[in-house]
């Protein structure tokens, strides 16, 4: 079985999540997405509109989910990557060369994100409103 691993806050569910979800998934036959704890988002400056439980339940919802994880740190990727037995690590391109040091433990694939969507831009039009 092909393992794949990808990362994010996945606030606010849109399309864009959706399909890099749908497309890591294609890349193997089990998808784990480790998703940034409350805590870990609040050391990074960020606050997700959803708690970490929330959006947990909200991903564990998806067909192309089969596992969901948290994310304490920048640094647990190796970590994650060797305790699930993971083949390929996922992430949008806007991070390119960004985890390339996992290139020694897994496949390193960056996806394009889908235009005109983001989080922020939700939040931002939502504050416009």
């Amino acid at each position: 079985m092909k393992k794949v691993i990808t990362y994010g806050t996945f606030d606010l569910l849109h399309v864009g999540h959706v399909n890099i979800l749908r497309r890591a998934k294609a890349l193997g036959d089990y998808l784990v997405v480790a998703i940034s704890s409350d805590e870990f988002n609040a050391l990074k400056g960020k606050k997700a509109y959803y708690s970490y439980e929330d959006r947990k339940t909200i991903l564990e919802a998806i067909k192309y989910v089969d596992e969901v994880i948290p994310e304490n740190t920048w640094e647990q990727k190796i970590q994650d990557v060797k305790e699930h037995n993971i083949d390929t690590f996922v992430m949008g391109h806007d991070w390119e060369g960004k985890f390339d040091f996992l290139k020694d433990y897994c496949e390193v694939i960056y996806l394009p994100r889908t235009e005109g969507i983001s989080t922020t831009k939700i939040k931002k039009d939502l504050m416009a409103k």
